[in-house]
This record gives structure tokens, sequence and C-alpha cells, in this order.
């Protein structure tokens, strides 16, 4: 009983601290929450001021912006009017037999000589008068190729490797080591002043890398080894042919010998299902050399040239007017860029002046 009252005597004096603890821990954690609050209303504040700044300067040199973009425009508009037009005409293409690199070399060439106005050498290379070269302002290539042909590039890659290879490769590492030379398809954009060079330059552009001897041999190669495959898959065909045939004979042979000897019926008919697995799998690798043949006849479509050209350059090019290319676009942001640049560093330069003044005791 003693125990006890003492024990409450305890629990009694014990209370009053614990509640003193919880209503300092709930007042910190008031007081935290404020402190961020305001913490994140200056910020705020901060912004909007900012914000309201820079209207404020806006408003300000309004009238000095509209002049520059008028300025801007009316130049523009002017080299525009006296300029040139620009004609763009695209090719796609697909290398063969790991030319895609050469090509790169041959158009990357063709450019330089556009570049350095060497209309000469680049008459030559591609094979018109050096009137129509002059015509050339630039000469580009890049990939073509969207995710669902990564992907499938990737499939083909993957099906090279070993097993242990093709486990620590993820399409993500593929993708990042992914050079745009490994795409199968390639576009050749022509810049010129007259829009029918570009389609005489195909010929040429093409036959650069059909004329080389390597990708030559590479071709030659190529096509003994699918006339070999072909071939070979062509006589096995045959043989399955033979057998199906000798197989369908030796059912026959059985349906009779069951007409005459109805004593061996049962191990006739064991023997007649070996032969309806055995005709099942001929007819299960007919279906197989079928598909070998049909790869083997798109091969030969896909490589019957070094460099197959998927969609020609146009009779006509189209004019290029894009409209950030046009200077009546670019010159007033341009210059709009430039007035604002310049009373920055006005208004900063005025500031500093400010505070030099006011720092001073």
């Amino acid at each position: 009983m003693l125990r006890f009252l003492f024990l409450n005597l305890m629990s009694t004096k014990e209370n009053p601290s614990e509640e003193i603890d919880l209503g300092q821990l709930f007042k910190l954690i008031g007081s935290a929450f404020n402190k961020l609050f305001l913490f994140i209303g200056k910020i705020l504040k901060g912004i909007f001021h900012a914000i309201i700044l820079f209207l404020l300067f806006l408003q300000k040199h309004f009238l000095k912006f509209v002049i520059a973009g008028a300025v801007g425009l009316g130049i523009g508009w002017f080299f525009d009017s006296t300029a040139k037009p620009v004609y763009q005409s695209s090719m796609i293409v697909e290398p063969n037999f790991n030319s895609a690199q050469q090509l790169y070399n041959n158009i990357e060439f063709y450019n330089e000589l556009a570049e350095e106005e060497d209309f000469n050498n680049l008459a030559a290379a591609l094979k018109i008068s050096n009137q129509e070269a002059s015509s050339i302002k630039e000469v580009s290539i890049e990939s073509f190729s969207d995710d669902n042909q990564k992907l499938k590039h990737f499939s083909d890659f993957v099906s090279t490797l070993d097993s242990v290879s093709r486990a620590n490769l993820s399409y993500k590492d593929y993708l990042e080591n992914f050079n745009n030379i490994n795409a199968r398809f390639h576009k050749v954009t022509i810049e010129t002043f007259d829009p029918k060079v570009a389609k005489k330059t195909q010929n040429a552009i093409v036959r650069s890398i059909s004329n080389n001897e390597y990708f030559k041999l590479q071709k030659t190669t190529n096509d003994l080894n699918l006339k070999l495959d072909d071939s070979i898959i062509r006589k096995q065909i045959e043989e399955v042919d033979s057998l199906k045939s000798f197989y369908q004979k030796l059912k026959l042979l059985d349906i009779q010998k069951e007409q005459t000897a109805t004593n061996t019926s049962i191990s006739l008919s064991s023997e007649n299902k070996e032969l309806d697995k055995s005709e099942i799998t001929l007819l299960k690798q007919a279906k197989s050399l079928g598909k070998e043949i049909l790869d083997i006849n798109r091969k030969k479509a896909n490589t019957k040239q070094i460099v197959n050209v998927i969609s020609d350059f146009p009779d006509r090019a189209a004019l290029l007017n894009d409209l950030f290319t046009q200077k009546k676009v670019l010159l007033p942001i341009v210059f709009i860029g430039l007035t604002f640049l310049i009373l920055m560093l006005l208004a900063l330069n005025n500031y500093l002046k400010n505070y030099n003044r006011i720092s001073k005791p």
C-alpha cells in the first residue's frame, strides 16, 4: 500500500515536467515553421520585386527597343530583297559494305571546295560546269534514322555478340555510343543558287563510292556468297522434296500391305506413325529453307548497288524560305538584343556609381 502511494506521488511530480517539455517542443516546431514561411515570403517578394524592376526597365526604354527593331527590320528587308534566292535539295541514300564513312568524307570534301570557292575542282569532282559549281553554297550529310531503326540496328548488333557480351550490353549504353555513320539511311543536302544543279550532281556523288575498287571487291564477294548460299539451299530443298516423295511412296506400300495382311496391322500402324512424324519434320524443314531463300532474295535486292538511292534529288529544288534564315527576322532580334545589353550595362554602371557614393562615410 505504501509502495503504491509512493509511485503515485512520483508520477504526479513527473507529469508537470513532461507537459513543460511537450510545450517547448511544439513552440520550437511553430517557430521553425514561422521562419520557413518568412524565408519563402522573402524569396517570393524578391522575385516579384525583380519582375517589377524589369517591367519598369522595359517601360522606360520601350521606344528605344521599337526603334532598334524597326532599324533591324529595314536593313534585313533590304538584304533579303537584294540577296540571291537559295534553293535546297535532299537525297536519301543507303550505303552498303561499310561505305558510309567514305560517303561522309566525300561530302565533306565537296563542302570544303564550295566554302573555299574552288569551283574548278568542285566542277571536276561533281561532273558539272564551272558556272554550275559556282552556284553551290553548301553540301552536307546527316543520318536519317528514327527510334525503330535504331532498335532494329541494336537487335542485329546484339545477335552477333556472344552470351557474356550480350548480357553486359544495354540499349541505353548502345545509344550513348551510337555513331551516326552506323545508321542505315543518310540524307545528302545541297544548297544552291540554281534550282537545277543538285539533280546534275547525283550520279557523280553516287559513283564516287561505286567506282571505289575496295567496295567493288566487297560487292563481288557478297554476290558470290549469296549465289553459293542460294544454290546450296535450293539443293537442300530438292533433297527434302525427294525425301517427301519417298515417304509418301512408303505410306502407299504400307496401305497396300495392310489390305493384304491383316495380321500385321498393329506393327504397320506404328510404322505409319513414324513416317508421319518424319514427314512433318520435312515439312518444317522445307518451310525454314523457303524463308532462307526469301532472306537471300532480299539481300540480293538490298546489295545490288554499293549505294542504294532511296529518294532522288528532285528535278527542281525547293526555295529555302525558313523563317529564321531570313535577315528581316534575324536582324531585328539582334538589334533589340544589342540595345538591351547596352542599356543593361549603362544601368549597371549608374548603380555602381551610386553605390560608391552611398558607401562613402
